[in-house]
């Protein structure tokens, strides 16, 4: 990988960061697709199926990001936003074309990868934002995953406020809006988005950076959620509606107040020197000395017997190599180094991890494209209530999961996949309830499930990381992803939509009503998640040692590297 110039100073990765902020809900474009989907149906004259293909379209492409993941290594992150820029003025222009109908009867193969593409910058976007940041708060990536998983949770709600409030709920306004204002957006934040010597894990004011930054999230959320119930029960006038986003808009910036605040009110440098992230993001080319994270002494203390025979036989190889009896052989990473993709696909772990996500998310986002009709089938007439609720619920979800993961990896050494078993557990729950078909239910099951969904995506970015290293992490994290596109291909396409149609035909009707509509689709995901449980679980044991050796002593400690 090139040499990358890092931006010293401790102030640069709060910058980025906040930048971040924003980045994040243009990457949450894709949740828009329900909001602009029936005008395609209308103006365009598509029946359901179609529009459901295109669905699929929408979730191929935010999804994708095998690209991005192997351009992240080789580019600096202002370039992946501007082909993440690109890709979306192209992508939503050609929608924007059609639904205005300022270019007619354009086919519908165009329409489909148009919308791929579209979406597909959010994989550019979330990757570039994703790695760095991960890279700039190394110690802290539970914590900052679910920071910024948690932020492109909340985009729906904050398109859907921008689509009622400000675009007049005009779908063709929304998909202009996504085609240019998004692009400017990231356009202007690019040069904030870059890497920087990490801040330090001794600095006592990170934890509350930390905080106040999880804190204004949470605010966010619960005013996203009242505006939106506001705006569906009160009719508010122009003025209203401008100054509810005006102080939605003052929210997001919140995160820029911690890089204001060290600019004027500037901490004492510390004495000892903060380590530099070559390490992390450069291999061996990088040119400044740094002294070795962990000495003699600590492994001794910390590391224990994990590697203990591997460790004896370096030594000796070492020597031998010195005497110049052998010639120095670069050994396989071990979990908790820096792996390429092709090692890591040759790992159970790998597999483990990304069965676990797969079934987790796959089966979730089956009931997130369903949704809709779900409520429809149960008796609920507005279902603008229930996609918020998920929305809510899901970013609940993204943000504690970070939280907590990060408090019990410290204290207790927990491996994070513990959480993503729990996550399984209750999603079992969720499906069983909305299998009764009891509409006093639905609520309980649409949040419950919104919350281990966002568990799910939460968890397994710093798990990746943590097993996997965060020299490669892009493109590994990018194929953990792709258990999402296949999922909604497998699940929600061929599974429910197959037993939604049968239903609907026995009905004679192409809208099914009752609760058979979903009923064995929801077995059918208990029973997947079920699965998900028992594979979470196996992973979790075989982790256990790897966690140990990492955070033994309370924090994050990087195993000694195989200079490969």
């Amino acid at each position: 990988m090139p040499k990358l110039v890092l931006k010293a100073g401790s102030r640069p990765p709060w910058v980025g960061l906040a930048a971040a902020v924003w980045v994040q809900i243009a990457a949450g474009n894709s949740y828009n697709f329900p909001l602009y989907s029936s005008e395609i149906k209308s103006v365009l004259g598509y029946n359901q199926q179609q529009i459901t293909i295109l669905g699929v379209a929408n979730d191929i492409g935010e999804s994708v990001g095998i690209l991005p993941g192997i351009a992240c290594n080789k580019f600096p992150p202002w370039l992946l936003l501007l082909v993440g820029t690109v890709l979306c003025f192209f992508g939503y222009g050609v929608l924007w074309l059609s639904v205005s109908q300022t270019v007619e009867n354009l086919p519908y193969w165009l329409l489909w990868i148009a919308l791929c593409i579209a979406t597909n910058s959010n994989a550019w976007f979330g990757t570039a934002v994703l790695v760095t940041n991960m890279r700039n708060f190394p110690l802290s990536r539970g914590t900052v995953a679910g920071i910024l998983k948690g932020y492109i949770g909340l985009s729906a709600a904050v398109y859907t406020v921008i689509y009622d409030m400000v675009l007049n709920s005009s779908s063709s306004k929304l998909l202009l809006f996504l085609a240019i204002g998004l692009p400017v957006l990231c356009l202007a934040l690019m040069y904030f988005i870059r890497a920087c010597t990490p801040a330090s894990g001794e600095d006592s004011s990170e934890h509350v950076h930390f905080l106040f930054t999880q804190g204004a999230s949470v605010l966010l959320a619960i005013y996203l959620l009242s505006t939106t119930v506001i705006g569906d029960t009160v009719s508010l006038s122009g003025t209203i509606s401008y100054i509810l986003v005006a102080i939605m808009v003052i929210l997001l910036m919140a995160p820029l107040a911690i890089p204001v605040k060290m600019t004027l009110f500037p901490a004492k440098k510390l004495s000892s020197a903060v380590n530099s992230s070559d390490n992390l993001v450069q291999g061996e080319g990088g040119s400044t000395q740094t002294n070795p994270l962990l000495t003699p002494t600590s492994s001794a203390t910390y590391l224990g017997s994990f590697y203990e025979n591997e460790e004896a036989s370096d030594v000796e190889t070492l020597l031998a190599v010195g005497e110049g009896a052998i010639k120095k052989k670069s050994r396989p990473p071990r979990r908790g180094e820096d792996f390429k993709l092709r090692e890591a696909l040759v790992k159970a772990d790998f597999w483990l991890l990304w069965f676990s996500y797969f079934l987790a998310v796959g089966t979730g986002v089956t009931v997130l494209n369903n949704l809709a009709q779900i409520g429809i089938a149960l008796g609920v007439d507005d279902t603008t209530l229930l996609l918020s609720l998920f929305s809510f619920c899901n970013f609940v979800g993204r943000l504690g999961s970070g939280v907590i993961s990060e408090h019990f990896v410290r204290s207790r050494t927990l491996p994070r996949t513990f959480w993503m078993i729990c996550a399984h557990i209750f999603m079992i729950v969720s499906y069983l309830l909305y299998a009764l078909g009891v509409s006093g239910t639905l609520y309980v099951a649409t949040a419950l499930l919104g919350i281990c969904y966002g568990v799910q995506y939460s968890i397994m970015v710093p798990t990746a990381s943590e097993i996997f290293g965060l020299r490669h992490f892009g493109i590994i994290y990018n194929s953990m992803a792709l258990g999402n596109p296949i999922g909604a291909v497998l699940f929600s396409a061929l599974l429910a939509g197959y037993i939604y149609d049968t239903e609907a035909a026995k009905q004679g009707s192409s809208t099914c009503l009752g609760p058979n509509c979903f009923r064995l689709t929801f077995l059918i995901l208990a029973g997947l998640s079920g699965l998900g449980t028992i594979v979470s679980i196996i992973l979790t044991i075989r982790v256990r040692p790897v966690y140990q050796m990492l955070y033994a002593g309370g924090s994050f400690r990087h195993p000694q590297s195989s200079n490969h």
